[in-house]
């Protein structure tokens, strides 16, 4: 709470100092014929109700709210993490932006986002991000997850289980599924085993992900501030993997093949243009990232469906095959157009009645045959820009799940646990579970 009223406080001051500038621009924007809905406070606009949404764990409820209030358009305008923004909703929302990429609109991410992860794969654009984007493709698209990581991964996923699972009579799933997805990250990565290095880098790694949906206020105290620091030490953890990589390479000690990192140092364009060392740490923050956070909370939450239903052994089958085939997620984009930002949340379209009928209820029969009605199951975004980490997380989530449900049945110690946005959907408690084994 003294963090919240601190935040608060800050607010006010950075937005008064900043309205003669805010009030130039917005005067600046009245000529234009601009959607419905209000830009809020200067400079820090509508924030904080996007952000007391997430904290109180309905994030869906800013758009609704506004949604209402505008007589239900298919776009409103408003003001977040200090840019103007329209908001694009519904269905309709989702394939003008898909299929728009390149055309009408450019992919765009806020302002902490691109000060925390550099000049990488989704800051950048052109031919530039096209050939970054099918460099990396073709080390995370499914014939190179089919074909040589696969089996990696089951091994690491049995090791984690035996290690952190097995003669455990309580887990906290939450911590300890986010200790194994930054682990396998590393591993497949970077080749990163080494338990102190990793779990060194693990402690920054969450201090980091705590600032990528704030208000950039490089102020001590913040958590964009101390996002930032993390990131800069983080960074320098990875130069010197990436020299010692290079030098290994060199003298024949390691091979380009070997993971991510050998494949970005060994990968060139047509004209010979290798990444920098800066732009690959870069990448590779974006990807541990990628295949850390979603993906711990894509198995925490099947975790708690699957604890919720045990009882029914074919409704947990179809539970891994709907994540087999569909993961659920969500995840906010933002999407320039003619000097507009767009803001694209999945999470409002996935909580919506009109798209899925009783949308709590736990359901995978809604993901069988044709499945859900097109652009209303959104997780990996859509177009050119979707997402490249896909594949990755489906075989992790269904490594994963397989594994366990092999080994265990479990309770919640929290059935209905709240669920808080910071930034993603996470476990108040951090989903807390009573393990069955089964027995041999």
């Amino acid at each position: 709470m003294i963090q919240f009223l601190t935040l608060i406080l800050l607010l006010l001051i950075v937005s008064y100092v900043f309205s003669i500038v805010y009030s130039n621009r917005r005067s600046g924007t009245t000529k234009i014929n601009l959607p419905p809905g209000s830009f809020g406070w200067p400079f820090v606009g509508e924030s904080l109700s996007l952000l007391r949404a997430g904290w109180e764990g309905v994030p869906e409820r800013f758009v609704q709210e506004r949604v209402e209030k505008h007589g239900n358009p298919l776009v409103f305008k408003t003001s977040l993490l200090g840019d103007r923004m329209a908001v694009f909703c519904a269905p309709a929302g989702n394939k003008f932006l898909f299929g728009n990429e390149n055309k009408l609109v450019a992919a765009w991410w806020p302002s902490p986002v691109r000060k925390l992860f550099g000049r990488c794969l989704i800051t950048i654009r052109g031919d530039e991000a096209k050939w970054m984007r099918k460099m990396l493709l073709s080390y995370l698209g499914p014939e190179a997850f089919a074909s040589h990581y696969a089996a990696t991964m089951d091994i690491v996923t049995r090791r984690h289980i035996q290690i952190h699972w097995q003669g455990k009579e309580e887990v906290n799933v939450f911590k300890t599924v986010k200790l194994y997805a930054f682990e396998l990250a590393c591993r497949l990565f970077m080749s990163l085993e080494e338990p102190t290095h990793v779990s060194k880098l693990a402690s920054l790694f969450n201090i980091f992900l705590k600032g990528i949906i704030e208000l950039p206020l490089e102020i001590p105290g913040t958590r964009f501030y101390s996002s930032k620091k993390a990131a800069a030490a983080i960074r320098t953890h990875l130069m010197i993997i990436i020299k010692d990589r290079k030098m290994a390479l060199a003298e024949g000690k390691a091979s380009s093949s070997q993971d991510l990192l050998s494949h970005l140092l060994s990968s060139s364009d047509e004209n010979g243009k290798y990444l920098t060392d800066k732009e690959i740490a870069n990448n590779i923050l974006l990807l541990l990232f990628a295949g850390h956070d979603t993906s711990t909370v894509s198995i925490t939450w099947g975790f708690a469906e699957m604890g919720r239903h045990t009882e029914d052994e074919i409704l947990v089958e179809c539970c891994i095959r709907s994540y087999e085939t569909k993961p659920p997620g969500h995840w906010r984009l933002s999407r320039g157009s003619r000097g507009f930002r767009l803001y694209w949340s999945a999470v409002s379209t996935h909580k919506d009645e009109a798209n899925f009928k009783d949308v709590m209820r736990f359901d995978p029969s809604r993901f069988e045959g044709t499945g859900p009605r097109p652009f209303t199951f959104v997780p990996f975004g859509g177009g050119p820009r979707m997402c490249l980490g896909k594949e990755f997380s489906r075989l992790q989530v269904l490594v994963f799940l397989h594994n366990i449900v092999t080994n265990f049945k479990w309770d919640l110690l929290i059935p209905n646990e709240k669920i808080e946005y910071d930034p993603m959907a996470t476990p108040a408690k951090g989903l807390p579970v009573r393990l069955h084994p089964h027995q041999v």
